[in-house]
């Protein structure tokens, strides 16, 4: 049922500034953990001792009890080997789940949607027994180091791994992950040398890393079918500098009359760091005929389309056409209410992972100190215009006076945060839809003529500069 009296929204915007009991308590044993691994596990300290004892605490009672007193023990003596590191990034991992799952379930209230009780299964494929090992034991090397410790020669030593593993598509998953968590290493060395150290994001790196060295850990989700109506909502584009995404976040409604649920399709790719903004849109665009369906406003038909449990798609562009037009906003007022939310996955069961479809109307937006916020039904949302993304029309100046929202509510620093992918607003006194991907599949925008057109006189050159290169 859809929330009411909420000044024409369909979210309680209240819960979400309600305490959750256990939430403080799970994240501050995250945090003595974390900090035990700035140092290093070689020999540790007292205050380390004390971390590691903290997060043994955390989960007591449940079926890792044992093993990670044992572990935390062994830590604190400066006598850890791989099983006890990886019982503590379970421990960690765990935590950081339960975070997930309570957070998850304030959403639920939040939204009057519903979760997909539908199982994640793994595909129980059979990896490399010894480049598991290689990769854990590298791993341990770096929680014996700690962030402080890093240099060169420790970092160095996943490079070999990550060779091996990279023509292997069933270990691709992990070896991309040590790849990057290497290389920002690397960027930072000498650890001893750093004035802010990330404990948080490279903690949560070391764990996943580590449990994804378990056997059978990165399988490749288990795919079912899609076939029916696919209505978008909006893109999230994440741009860095030598990789490019866009996620469209939709409505899929089967055909055979099911219930409809959320689903998501992405389209990722390597970039030059020259290609930014909108740019980013000739390289993407080829890859998926949804991006042209977004900017155009229209449904796609699915027929066949493979899906995993968590609601993505595997995009292939032969089992989808395009088809009637679909407003976004009509889809977020009519159908998102009705939509099942997708089931997470256990590896992926972690606060930052949180990226839910929200629609909000009627609210009063205020910028105080270059802070966004809506207020609805006397409740504040902050909203996160660092998220918009530069290669679309959407601005903060558009959200600012917007009266209608479609978003992705997300959780970050300890408070939940709307991430805009399209809203509705006055421009010359006319209402208009203003959406973040409105330049995905080409436009007549002058701003987004002028960034494609930069674009692609920086790939002209990058090519002819390549072809030089090879002639030689």
């Amino acid at each position: 049922m859809v929330p009411t009296d909420q000044g024409g929204g369909v979210m309680r915007v209240d819960l979400l500034s309600e305490t959750i009991a256990g939430l403080d308590e799970a994240l501050t044993a995250v945090d003595a953990f974390d900090r035990a691994l700035v140092a290093g596990l070689l020999r540790p300290q007292p205050a380390q001792a004390a971390g590691l004892t903290e997060l043994a605490r955390a989960v007591a009672g449940t079926p890792l009890a044992d093993r990670v007193a044992k572990a935390a023990e062994k830590a604190a003596d400066g006598a850890a080997n791989e099983d006890h590191f990886v019982a503590l990034a379970a421990a960690r991992t765990a935590l950081l789940g339960s975070v997930h799952d309570a957070l998850m379930t304030r959403v639920e209230e939040a939204t009057g949607r519903s979760r997909s009780e539908e199982a994640v299964p793994a595909s129980g494929g059979q990896q490399a027994a010894n480049l598991l090992a290689a990769a854990r034991s590298w791993l341990s090397d770096l929680a014996r180091s700690g962030w402080q410790g890093i240099d060169h020669d420790v970092v160095s030593g996943s490079a070999q791994v990550v060779s091996a593993m990279l023509p292997d598509p069933a270990l691709r998953r992990l070896a991309t992950l040590l790849d990057g968590f290497s290389a920002e290493l690397a960027a930072s060395c000498p650890g001893a040398a750093l004035e802010r150290i990330p404990a948080r994001r490279w903690a949560d790196l070391w764990s996943r890393a580590m449990l994804l060295t378990l056997p059978g850990a990165a399988d490749v989700p288990v795919t079912g079918t899609a076939t029916g109506r696919l209505l978008p909502l909006g893109v999230d584009v994440q741009e860095h500098a030598t990789a490019a995404q866009a996620q469209v976040h939709a409505v899929f409604e089967p055909a055979d009359g099911a219930a409809p649920r959320l689903v998501r399709a992405a389209v990722s790719l390597p970039k030059p760091d020259t290609v930014v903004g909108a740019g980013v849109w000739q390289l993407l665009r080829p890859h998926m005929s949804l991006l042209a369906a977004v900017s155009e406003g229209r449904s796609m038909d699915l027929a066949g389309m493979p899906v995993t449990a968590e609601g993505d798609l595997v995009w292939s562009d032969e089992h989808a056409r395009p088809s009637e037009p679909a407003d976004a906003f009509a889809t977020a007022r009519v159908a998102l209410p009705t939509a099942t939310d997708a089931a997470t996955a256990p590896l992926d069961r972690h606060p930052t992972r949180i990226a839910v479809p929200v629609f909000l109307e009627g609210y009063a937006a205020q910028n105080d100190d270059d802070v966004l916020t809506f207020t609805v039904a006397g409740h504040s949302l902050a909203v996160d215009t660092d998220r918009i993304p530069t290669a679309g029309p959407l601005t903060p100046d558009a959200v600012a006076a917007s009266g209608a929202c479609i978003g992705l509510l997300r959780w970050d620093a300890g408070t939940f945060r709307v991430q805009p992918l399209a809203v509705e607003t006055t421009v010359r006194k006319k209402a208009v839809a203003i959406h973040a991907g409105g330049w995905a599949g080409g436009t007549t925008d002058k701003a987004g003529v002028k960034a494609e057109k930069a674009a692609t006189d920086a790939v002209a050159v990058l090519r002819e500069r390549a072809g030089r290169l090879l002639r030689k």
